[in-house]
């Protein structure tokens, strides 16, 4: 069962590695962000388009990266359309644990369950403490986008 599990997992970051969702350059965005990976080279941009009440109503990206890292912004770009900034700083630390923890950082009543169980597709970067870098970049560049910086490195 196990390896079952671990032939979808691989599957949905190949789908999104191949054709990731929400890659583009949207001209209304009002928030956006560089991140740099200098272990491997990655690199993404996000776009944001936050309304005044702090609701992400457009969430995309470009660049360049390995598999984990263009999946992880395609799926990341899917689930924060229409979270507000203070849900996706949350998605963000959960899934951080996910990425890093042993065992699985435990389900909490702030948490969007669904959005932390669709990432967890990503979890198994933390048998490879390297490429925790690769799963976390794009969440990394979103959270300098939406404090206001321009430029952030997993460095």
């Amino acid at each position: 069962m196990l390896d079952e599990l671990r032939d979808l997992y691989q599957e949905v970051i190949l789908d999104h590695g191949k054709h990731p969702r929400n890659f583009r350059h949207p001209d209304d965005a009002n928030r956006t962000a560089h991140g740099f990976n200098p272990m491997c080279g990655d690199t993404l941009f996000i776009y944001l388009r936050v309304d005044e009440e702090g609701v992400i109503e457009d969430c995309a990206f470009m660049g360049k990266g390995c598999a984990i890292s263009t999946a992880s912004a395609s799926l990341m770009t899917e689930i924060l359309k229409g979270k507000k900034e203070d849900e996706a700083r949350t998605l963000f630390e959960r899934f951080h644990r996910l990425c890093t923890e042993e065992p699985l950082p435990e389900a909490d009543e702030d948490g969007d369950e669904d959005a932390l169980e669709r990432l967890e597709v990503l979890s198994g970067v933390r048998e490879f403490p390297v490429r925790v870098k690769c799963a976390t970049l794009a969440w990394h560049t979103m959270s300098a986008a939406l404090d206001g910086q321009q430029e952030v490195t997993t460095e």
